[in-house]
């Protein structure tokens, strides 16, 4: 995801849109901590799961910033992202650790002209 961060609060939820997505919570070191997705079992979309996430059972402690994108292809996007972030950094970020073992593996393009 490539949107600016900002602060995961009461006031900045309410203003989101009530559809469909996937969004990143970032801890205060600039760690991703969750990669979640708003689906179709939300009443409000992607209002509905942020809520969640600020709430008492939330599964990340330290959920401070956030970014988010609008897509009804949320649960394909939402492997997509965890597939890169396993890639990218070896393992998934802890709010996701039921999601181990579950994803495929991406892996590199072949080199041009290379067999």
């Amino acid at each position: 995801m490539t949107k600016p961060l900002v602060e995961l609060t009461s006031a900045v939820i309410e203003a989101l849109p009530a559809q469909l997505g996937v969004y990143e919570i970032v801890d205060d070191t600039g760690t991703t901590v969750k990669i979640g997705y708003a689906g179709g079992n939300e009443p409000f979309g992607m209002r509905t799961a942020l809520v969640r996430e600020l709430g008492p059972d939330r599964e990340t402690e330290h959920a401070l910033r956030f970014r988010h994108e609008l897509t009804h292809g949320y649960l394909t996007r939402s492997q997509e992202l965890l597939m890169i972030y396993q890639a990218d950094h070896g393992q998934l970020p802890s709010g996701n650790a039921r999601h181990e073992g579950t994803l495929g593996r991406l892996s590199p393009l072949p080199e041009a002209g290379g067999n």
